[in-house]
């Protein structure tokens, strides 16, 4: 079995590089590759190996952007230090997902789930590492924890924690702090939009960005709009359009 490593860090390439031989000594790793480029160049002067093992962070960027420039229809254990929030999606769509410090046992769990895939002729080629890669790269995206907020003449700061929803009056947008206080920002909602994290928040139509613990109740309208109560409670009736209801929905079924 050929197999291909894809790791920075050379303790880690070592420790990997044994516990593969004493996994199978008949298993071959044919290379130890430390970046984007490095593997970029391999892939165009070998034949595709059997199986990658690939860390996440490599020298030069993440190992995600090499499904950008190759298609790959190899089989791959990934293996890094991330958020445990990810390992789901990396089961899902991979053979498996490892984290840092590998452990011996989960190592050759990994191995031989690719072995009995493999020996029941399984299209590794269904896998879908691109769509992958857009979810994981969301799921490490840093969202923002705390804004500037003007009070008078004076400046302040209010934690995520804080914020029940953004709303837009004109040109002006507007934090409600989970106290009822109100805040300038100086944001516009599509800004907002991409410096939350989207688990928690939602843009719900043109003027509004709501925290799920801000949401009171919904109610469903005749028209298949939708109707959304906050709190704190908002002097205004808030809708979600019909475009947007099933979307919101989704949202908020987690």
């Amino acid at each position: 079995m050929r197999v291909l490593l894809l790791e920075d860090e050379e303790l880690s390439a070592k420790r990997i590089e044994k516990l593969l031989k004493n996994y199978d000594p008949d298993w071959q790793l044919v290379e130890v590759l430390e970046s984007l480029e490095q593997t970029v160049a391999w892939f165009t002067a070998h034949a595709a190996p059997d199986l990658i093992l690939m860390d996440i962070h490599l020298s030069d960027g993440l190992s995600f952007r090499l499904f950008e420039k190759l298609k790959i229809e190899v089989p791959i254990i990934f293996i890094t230090a991330f958020d445990q929030y990810a390992i789901q999606a990396f089961k899902t769509n991979s053979i498996d997902y490892l984290l840092k410090p590998i452990d011996k046992v989960e190592l050759f769990a990994a191995f031989d789930k690719f072995v009995d895939i493999k020996s029941k002729n399984t299209a590794f080629a269904n896998i879908d590492y691109s769509s992958l890669a857009d979810d994981i790269q969301k799921l490490s995206k840093k969202y923002k924890n705390r804004f500037l907020v003007k009070y008078g003449d004076t400046i302040l700061f209010k934690n995520i924690e804080e914020v029940a929803y953004f709303y837009a009056d004109e040109k002006v947008v507007y934090i409600v702090t989970t106290d009822s206080k109100k805040f300038l920002v100086d944001y516009k909602l599509e800004d907002l939009e991409e410096m939350l994290d989207p688990h928690i928040f939602y843009r719900i139509n043109r003027k509004f960005v709501v925290k799920i613990e801000a949401i009171l109740k919904v109610k469903t309208l005749f028209n298949s709009r939708l109707q959304v109560f906050l709190a704190p409670g908002f002097e205004g009736e808030i809708y979600v359009s019909r475009e947007k209801s099933q979307a919101f929905k989704t949202w908020l079924d987690g």
